[in-house]
């Protein structure tokens, strides 16, 4: 956070718009719109509300099967119970563990899905010129989940803005924030129309208070959405310091047999929103858990990679697909290291957390 976004939350909170309406939510709305070259979007409470908008809006209902990958955060999964839909969760790639297409291809000859649901996974792109060619063929809605993806690109084009709809998040720990928000992107104007209407209630034109569908208290305020726009206006910066934190982390420690990090899609460039790694117990002789106790024993935090879903309680009897058997999101998971990433992380700090690694291997 800067003067900047205290000057624009000041300006908010002197005008009074206080509540999910406002210029300020207007115009992060119209700033995001430029910013991804047109696309249409509703500012919306929260990423979570943004997907479970997505999947009503395409129509997805009871039973229908939508599609996800299993390494993502609880989210993405929870919305498609939301709707008592059914998930069926789909395994990852070893190099980057972003949906793995060959268990996509045979998801959908099996299953007939409403749906899918693409991760843009800690900022890396999917290849999504395979993936909505089949989904294109087979008749299946993509949502784009770039929560963790705002500045991320795919063949020069922003992501989010794949698929039938795409969505962000503002959370306080995502490249930018608004505290807590999300947004809905699409370039169908009926869908983000439809977007507003449900997340006020679905509140019809009428001077007094009538409702035919059902609606959500989804909105976002125009207080925050004065955050959002300070935020915006910054996010090329910090995805170059992003990207200087993830290249310090992999110059540091790449050369230390047993540390893989994951490698940049040739299609794509990530905004890096989390320098994530893979550990090999055998090679280093530690485990990915000492390394995390180490860290903290400095007043480090790191954790853990996602634990995938079809290992989460919630989701266990739910069908997963794998290639040959073999369980990579569960192996990312087991070994998978997140390391302090934050935009305002300084080198000194940085320093201090590639040390305390070095010191713990040797």
């Amino acid at each position: 956070m800067s003067n900047t976004e205290k000057d624009l939350l000041i300006e908010a909170l002197d005008s009074n718009w206080v509540a999910p309406i406002g210029p300020h939510l207007d115009k992060f709305e119209k700033d995001m719109s430029n910013y991804l070259g047109g696309y249409h979007a509703a500012a919306l409470s929260s990423g979570t509300a943004a997907l479970h908008l997505a999947l009503k809006i395409i129509g997805v209902r009871k039973d229908d099967v939508v599609l996800c990958p299993s390494l993502t955060f609880a989210a993405t999964a929870n919305s498609i119970l939301y709707e008592k839909a059914y998930p069926v969760f789909l395994d990852s790639e070893k190099e980057n563990g972003l949906l793995n297409l060959k268990c996509l291809e045979f998801a959908i000859k099996k299953y007939k899905p409403k749906a899918l649901i693409t991760v843009d996974l800690y900022g890396y792109s999917c290849d999504y010129d395979i993936i909505l060619e089949l989904c294109s063929e087979n008749n299946i809605h993509v949502i784009e989940d770039a929560a963790e993806a705002l500045g991320s690109e795919y063949k020069s084009r922003k992501c989010g803005t794949f698929g039938s709809i795409g969505i962000f998040s503002f959370n306080g720990n995502k490249i930018i924030t608004t505290s807590g928000g999300g947004m809905l992107i699409s370039d169908n104007q009926e869908y983000i129309k439809k977007a507003k209407f449900l997340s006020t209630q679905a509140r019809e034109n009428k001077i007094y208070y009538e409702h035919k569908e059902l609606g959500y208290n989804y909105r976002m305020s125009n207080i925050l959405a004065s955050i959002g726009i300070g935020q915006l206006n910054k996010i090329d910066d910090y995805v170059l310091k992003r990207s200087a934190i993830f290249d310090r982390y992999k110059k540091s420690l790449s050369h230390i047999k047993g540390f893989n990090f994951p490698n940049e899609v040739d299609y794509g460039k990530s905004n890096h929103w989390l320098t994530t790694l893979s550990i090999n117990p055998e090679e280093l002789k530690i485990s990915r858990d000492e390394i995390i106790i180490a860290l903290d024993k400095e007043n480090i935090e790191s954790r853990p990679i996602w634990k995938p879903m079809h290992l989460q309680p919630l989701y266990k009897g739910y069908d997963y697909v794998s290639e040959k058997s073999e369980d990579v999101s569960a192996k990312l998971f087991q070994n998978g290291l997140c390391l302090p990433s934050g935009s305002a992380l300084s080198e000194k700090d940085q320093d201090k957390t590639i040390q305390t690694i070095k010191s713990l291997i040797k």
